[in-house]
């Protein structure tokens, strides 16, 4: 199953919230840039990681994935918060926007 969570934080960088935020199939999790960025608006989170996994096991992050980073990014950005990165989870370790160029 495919979970998305976000872990927002305050501007200490200190952890506000580990939150599951969407549950999907084996290979999707529909998320939406606008209820991501709302509950850290809601929490007063100055940035946040997003993390999602992918059940088959390798991390490489798909073409959806940075679409949907991108999206989640921009709308952040407008209301002055950071992403400071975006960690997808397999059995083959994980993958790093931020490391990859991705972001």
């Amino acid at each position: 199953m495919k979970i998305f969570r976000g872990l927002l934080v305050d501007n200490r960088n200190q952890l506000i919230l580990d939150e599951i935020q969407n549950r999907g199939t084996v290979d999707h999790a529909p998320v939406y840039p606008r209820e991501v960025v709302r509950r850290a608006l809601e929490l007063s989170a100055k940035s946040m990681i997003i993390v999602h996994n992918h059940p088959s096991g390798d991390p490489t992050p798909s073409r959806p994935d940075i679409e949907m980073t991108r999206q989640i990014i921009e709308a952040a950005r407008a209301l002055g918060i950071d992403v400071h990165d975006h960690l997808v989870v397999g059995r083959d370790g994980v993958a790093s926007f931020r490391q990859l160029g991705l972001m």
